[in-house]
C-alpha cells in the first residue's frame, strides 16, 4: 500500500526527520488561508498523486505554461491561483502512463533553499531478505538513469538484523552523500530515525528524494515516498487509515475485497489460476505463444462460489481482455466448485469473449459435466499447452 506525500511527510515529522512546514487542502478556497499560516516569501504547490515524476508531468488539455504537477508561488494569492488550477485536472507523468490520475489534494509547502540535492532510500532486499540502504549524490534525479549510467554513483549496504542498526551505518550513509562536519552528525540520526520508522511500520520502501542540504549546512527531506507491506497492515491501523482507495485500480481494490490476488496487466488474455505458482506459469505460457496476459489473478486454495464468480466479473470488467483462460488444479479446490462459479459469473455479466476452460484435479470429472451441461459457449482443454493454444487462437484468430 502507497501514501500520499504530505502523509510520508507527517510520518517523517513524528519520528524526528527534518521537512518542511506544509498544509493539504482539498479545495482551491482553502488555499489561500494555508499558505498565510507558513512563513513564505516561497511556497511550493504540489499536486497529491500515487506516482513519481510529478514535477515534470502534464496535465491533460493544459492551457499554455500550465506545466507540473509542482509548481512555485511567489504570493499566497499565486498559490491560490495554482491550487485552483491544478486541482480536479488529470495529471500525467512517466509512472501513470497516457491516462494519468486526477489531482484531489494539493500540499502547499514552505520553500526551501538548496544547496545540494542527494538521494537516500530504504527498502527490502529480497536476495539478502535484509533491511537496505541505497544512498547517492545524484539526487532529485531518476535513480534507475543514475543506476544506468553512473553506477558507481550508488553505494547500496543491507543491515544484518541480528546487529542492528548502529551509528557506523550513519556514518557510512553521510561518507557517501559527501557530508561533512556538523552534517554527520545530522545524517547518522536521521538514518537512525528512517530505520525505526521502516522497521516498527512494516515498511517495503521509503524514498527520500531529494534529501536536501540547504546554504546553511542543514539536511533536510523535500520530498518522500512511503510503500507498505500489505500482509502486515493488519497490525497497523493508522497506516490503514492513510489508504486513499481513489488513487487504486478499481479492479484491484474489488479484488482485495473478496481477498483475492490480483495485479492488473497490459495484455488481451484475462487469466483466474488458483495458486501463485501455477498462475505465474499460465502467463509465461499465453506469452509462449504469442499473447499477452490482462492480469495475474490468484482464487487461492479455499475459493467458493462467490469468490469464483466475483472473481470473474473482474476479469470482464476490464475492456483489454479479449478472452479468458481459466485453469484449475483442483487440490484444496474443487473443480466442481469453480465450474459452479464460472456457470453463476456467465449468467449474470454475460460472455462476450472466448472462454477457455481448463479442469484437472479433485472432482475433475464432474466440474466437467457440469460446464458441459450447462449449454454455454465454452471451450474445453486436456491440458495447460493445449488451453493456451486454444485461448491465443480464439483471441488472434
Amino acid at each position: 500500500m502507497n501514501i500520499h506525500e504530505y502523509q510520508a511527510k507527517a510520518l517523517l515529522r513524528q519520528y524526528g526527520a527534518p521537512v518542511s512546514d506544509g498544509r493539504i487542502v482539498m479545495k482551491a478556497d482553502e488555499a489561500k488561508t494555508a499558505a498565510s499560516e507558513m512563513d513564505g516569501p516561497l511556497w511550493v504547490v504540489k499536486a497529491q498523486i500515487h506516482a513519481g515524476g510529478r514535477g515534470k508531468g502534464s496535465f491533460k488539455e493544459a492551457e499554455a505554461g500550465e506545466k507540473g504537477g509542482v509548481r512555485l508561488a511567489k504570493s499566497v494569492e499565486e498559490a491560490e491561483e495554482l491550487t485552483r488550477q491544478m486541482l480536479g485536472r488529470t495529471l500525467v507523468t512517466h509512472q501513470t502512463g497516457p491516462v494519468g490520475k486526477q489531482v484531489n489534494r494539493i500540499y502547499i509547502e514552505d520553500g526551501s533553499d538548496i544547496a545540494r540535492e542527494l538521494y537516500l532510500a530504504l527498502l527490502v532486499d529480497r536476495q539478502t531478505s535484509r533491511v537496505s540502504f541505497v544512498a547517492s549524490t545524484e539526487g532529485g534525479m531518476d535513480i534507475e538513469e543514475v543506476a544506468a549510467h553512473t553506477p558507481e554513483k550508488i553505494v547500496s549496504f543491507s543491515v544484518d538484523p541480528a546487529s542492528g542498526l548502529s551509528d557506523f551505518h550513519g556514518r557510512r550513509v553521510a561518507f557517501a552523500l559527501g557530508l561533512e562536519g556538523p552534517q554527520v552528525k545530522q545524517c547518522v540520526a536521521l538514518v537512525k530515525n528512517l530505520y525505526r520508522l521502516f522497521i516498527e511500520k512494516d515498511m517495503e520502501m521509503l524514498e527520500i528524494n531529494p534529501l536536501i542540504v540547504t546554504p546553511e549546512g542543514n539536511i533536510k527531506c523535500l520530498d518522500a515516498k512511503m510503500g507498505f507491506d500489505n500482509n502486515a497492515l493488519y497490525r497497523q491501523p493508522d497506516i490503514m487509515a492513510l489508504r486513499d482507495e481513489t488513487e487504486e485500480d478499481p479492479k484491484e481494490l474489488a479484488a482485495s475485497k473478496f481477498d483475492l490476488n490480483y495485479i492488473a496487466l497490459d495484455g488481451e488474455i484475462g487469466c483466474m489460476v488458483n495458486g501463485a505458482g501455477l498462475a505465474m506459469a499460465t502467463m509465461d505460457i499465453i506469452k509462449l505463444f504469442g499473447a499477452e496476459p490482462a492480469n495475474f489473478l490468484d482464487v487461492g486454495g479455499g475459493a467458493t462460489k462467490e469468490k469464483v464468480t466475483e472473481a470473474f466479473k473482474i476479469i470482464t470488467s476490464d475492456p483489454n481482455v479479449k478472452g479468458i483462460l481459466v485453469n484449475i488444479f483442483g487440490g484444496i479446490m474443487r473443480c466442481d466448485i469453480i465450474a459452479e462459479g464460472i456457470i453463476a459469473a456467465v449468467k449474470e455479466v454475460g460472455l462476450q469473449v472466448p472462454l477457455v476452460v481448463r479442469l484437472e484435479g479433485t472432482n475433475v470429472d464432474l466440474g466437467k459435466e457440469i460446464i458441459a451441461k450447462s449449454g454455454l459457449n465454452v471451450i474445453a482443454a486436456d491440458d495447460l499447452s493445449d488451453a493456451a493454444q486454444k485461448i491465443v487462437k480464439a483471441v488472434k484468430g
